[in-house]
């Protein structure tokens, strides 16, 4: 046993152990967030109960079940439930997820097994997602076109219906944002510059009439556009449907708030599959709605990517020029030492602490700096000397850049001296031999630094809470009007999503599985961006790696 443990085969063992049991844990916890946010999207079956209340009174109540947990007999009894069964004993309860928020208190529900007096699942129950008021359920009895009851298929008609409605919406969409949207940026920029003329003392007679006459303009064709949209929305009032719900009454709902329209009883398994691509698909594709706990996160997938990208850019010259000077210039003094202990301590420095200074700096100092220089006319609306997109992304730099600093010293250290020597007899200047030799080799270093600054960026949230993460986003930070980045803006963010919609949510049973599913797309972008620089740091170690021989 002593030869054994002298061996060092047990240090061995117990080091594999441990590898295995992190990468078990964290395989564990992926799976765990995976299954319990992309199961969401599962079309359920919808049950309809016959429901007896303490009264003896019985009710319908239509749903999916969306939990299930054993309850002990006592504590019902403790709430004032007359149950039978001994004090041990368990009993099932569900919690049904009814929806039709108009006509119910609450859109979720506990019913004991035992007030279950029947339980089916028929095949014609719907469930019609809404642009409003959460999902409705219940079985469509008329499909009406124009006012009139269509005689044929329902459910074809209401496809069709919802088809149109569709269109509709997209050129809505097209219209309110692009056209209409076009015009108000236009006319917000001929504000501005009538305003810097005033401030500069050019404001004359003329150019007042010139702008008046671009405005009257505008407002002509934002007139015509505006007549346009009334009238598709009018279109998409045209259609209803009338919904029998689970009070046995019948409820009339029009087109233009339904989205779509399932039967989850009457699917099979490929059905329900292609079902849930659809709605896995909308999640990423789709904008939030009702206060994020509906639709889908594209806003905040696209922050989220740009922001980190847009740090990467900032952080990465200034990270490695830095290592650059630290360790190829400076000389090996006391001042030197303090740099370099300095730039590891601000690794350590909480998140919240970088937020404080760029809202106080960047925010405050900086962008109030930029407005009374180059934005006087927009003043006292803020343009830059407010949270947005740029001082996160500022922010998140500094935060990273003692990551990207150590990275890359330590990849210029591993770099023989007699490759710089080398060089340097061959004629080549300092300069020649760091751009040419001393770079390329020291690249995929540098490309390690960036994947682990993009992973610490991506999922930080507090420190944007303070800089320009929002709730809700009216727009993206990149669209058709000049200059098309506006960097000014602010934005989502899955990290702040998955807070908000976490701990702020009014509904918090609706909200759940929403947090999950994020949480997962959050880790699915990490990964890509990070598989997306490893691959670049692999194809950079390839290409410079005989120029270690």
């Amino acid at each position: 046993m002593n030869s054994w443990f002298k061996s060092g085969n047990p240090w061995v063992w117990m080091t594999a152990g441990a590898v295995s049991l992190s990468l078990v844990a964290v395989l564990g916890l992926l799976l765990l967030i995976a299954w319990r946010g992309l199961v969401f999207f599962w079309p359920s079956t919808i049950h309809e109960f016959e429901v007896k209340d303490m009264n003896g009174q019985v009710a319908t109540v239509v749903g999916e079940i969306h939990d299930r947990e054993l309850v002990p007999v006592s504590q019902l009894r403790e709430s004032g439930r007359v149950m039978s069964g001994e004090a041990g004993d368990m009993v099932t309860r569900y919690l049904v997820k009814t929806g039709n928020r108009e006509f119910v208190e609450l859109d979720f529900r506990w019913i004991l097994e035992t007030d279950i007096e029947s339980q089916v699942q028929p095949q014609n129950l719907a469930v019609i997602e809404r642009v409003k008021g959460g999902n409705f359920y219940g079985e469509i009895a008329q499909v009406l076109q124009d006012g009139q009851p269509v005689t044929v298929d329902l459910r074809e008609a209401l496809q069709q219906s919802i088809d149109r409605n569709k269109e509709l919406a997209a050129q809505m969409r097209d219209v309110q944002y692009g056209d209409i949207g076009g015009i108000n940026h236009e006319l917000e920029r001929i504000r501005l510059k009538e305003r810097g003329d005033e401030l500069k003392g050019k404001l004359d007679d003329a150019r007042i009439a010139d702008y008046q006459a671009q405005r009257d303009s505008y407002r002509d064709e934002y007139l015509g556009y505006e007549k346009e949209l009334f009238a598709l929305r009018a279109e998409m009032e045209r259609d209803a449907i009338v919904v029998r719900d689970m009070r046995g009454e019948l409820v009339t709902l029009n087109m233009k708030y339904v989205l779509d329209a399932n039967y989850p009883n009457d699917m099979g398994f490929f059905s329900k599959l292609g079902h849930w691509f659809v709605q896995v698909g909308k999640f990423i594709t789709n904008e939030p709605r009702e206060a994020n706990t509906e639709g889908g996160v594209f806003p905040a997938i696209f922050g989220t990517v740009f922001m980190v990208m847009l740090m990467a850019v900032i952080v990465t010259p200034f990270g490695v020029v830095a290592a650059i000077y630290l360790h190829e210039y400076a000389g090996k003094n006391a001042l030197t030492k303090i740099i370099r202990t300095a730039v590891i301590n601000l690794a350590g420095v909480p998140s919240i602490v970088y937020g404080v200074f760029g809202l106080g700096f960047f925010v405050y100092v900086l962008g109030g700096s930029i407005d009374e220089l180059f934005y006087a006319e927009a003043l006292p609306s803020p343009t830059f000397g407010t949270p947005g997109m740029i001082w996160s992304a500022l922010t998140l730099a500094i935060l990273t850049l003692p990551v990207v600093i150590v990275s890359t010293e330590e990849g210029l250290s591993r770099i023989p001296s007699s490759v710089r020597q080398g060089s340097l007899a061959l004629g080549a200047t300092k300069a020649e031999t760091l751009w040419r030799i001393i770079l390329p080799m020291a690249s995929p270093a540098i490309m390690t630094g960036l994947i682990l600054a993009v992973a610490r960026a991506a999922g930080e949230v507090a420190p944007l809470m303070l800089v320009g993460v929002v709730k809700m986003a009216p727009t993206l930070p990149v669209d058709g009007n000049f200059p098309f980045v506006h960097l000014d803006r602010k934005f989502m963010h899955l990290g702040f999503h998955i807070y908000d919609v976490g701990f702020q949510s009014p509904n918090v049973e609706a909200a759940r599985p929403l947090v999950y599913a994020t949480s997962f797309l959050l880790v699915t972008v990490i990964v890509g961006l990070n598989i997306t620089a490893i691959g670049i740091r692999n194809h950079l170690r390839e290409k410079f790696r005989s120029l270690e021989h």
